[in-house]
């Protein structure tokens, strides 16, 4: 019982310190709109990584990044990351070296003065719809064309399952081969713990982890299908690993 009060509580605080610390980013993060892309989008990330540099210390979450030097000088990669929590997004976008946009539901841009931030930051995709699924795949090709890191969550929704990954999509494997660019694998971890999906208003601060792994080249595959099963299978050895 004493935890759940205290998990209430911290929502409480994470809560209020979350959008206190966005009302002070916000017109920045909007007036980033004067600018074309990509300098749009760095400019985005850089007043994000700010926002974050605020909000995690006060809010109690303790981050720490590895695998920042996969990332080459002059080089941009599709990033791929395991996705268990509403707080993996305020992970990845600022922890992600350089420029980088993430596909991410309309719906999200449609939530007052928060949607904004969507707006400036993603490749907005509308499920529902086929055009927006076709339209969503080549403003993430231009997106990798102009030079920026594309983070995609292959399992599409947040995994709820005892097992360390969901089944993978294509997306991202596809994107892969037809741009020649390569995946940098990224495993996200603690997040769970902070928000978990069993618990209604509850937030409990602690640490989290994002480990990026070495970039794969999808030169050396067949198929995007082998491709995604051959990072499907390195993403799940290393969250074991370190389970």
């Amino acid at each position: 019982m004493a935890k759940k009060i205290l998990g209430a509580f911290f929502t409480i605080w994470g809560g209020t310190v979350f959008i206190a610390s966005m009302l002070v980013f916000i017109i920045p993060i909007w007036v980033t709109g004067i600018f074309p892309e990509p300098v749009r989008t760095a400019w985005v990330i850089r007043f994000c990584r700010m926002w974050m540099s605020v909000f995690f210390p006060l809010s109690g979450i303790r981050l720490r990044i590895s695998g920042r030097q996969y990332f080459k000088k002059g080089e941009n990669y599709i990033v791929v990351c395991n996705h268990n929590s509403l707080m993996d997004v305020p992970l990845t976008s600022p922890g992600i070296p350089g420029p980088n946009k993430t596909i991410a539901k309309i719906e999200m841009s449609r939530i007052p003065i928060f949607g904004i931030i969507y707006k400036r930051g993603s490749v907005l995709l509308d499920r529902s719809r086929e055009s927006s699924r076709k339209q969503s795949y080549l403003d993430m090709k231009r997106v990798l064309e102009l030079g920026m890191h594309m983070c995609i969550y292959p399992e599409g929704t947040r995994n709820k399952t005892a097992e360390p990954l969901k089944s993978f999509h294509d997306g991202a494997f596809r994107l892969s081969f037809d741009t020649g660019k390569s995946i940098v694998p990224c495993i996200i971890r603690g997040t769970r713990a902070m928000l978990p999906d069993d618990k209604k208003f509850y937030f409990w601060p602690g640490k989290a982890s994002m480990q990026f792994l070495e970039p794969v080249s999808p030169a050396s595959f067949e198929t995007p299908s082998d491709f995604k099963e051959h990072i499907f299978k390195l993403m799940w050895t290393a969250l074991e690993k370190n389970n």
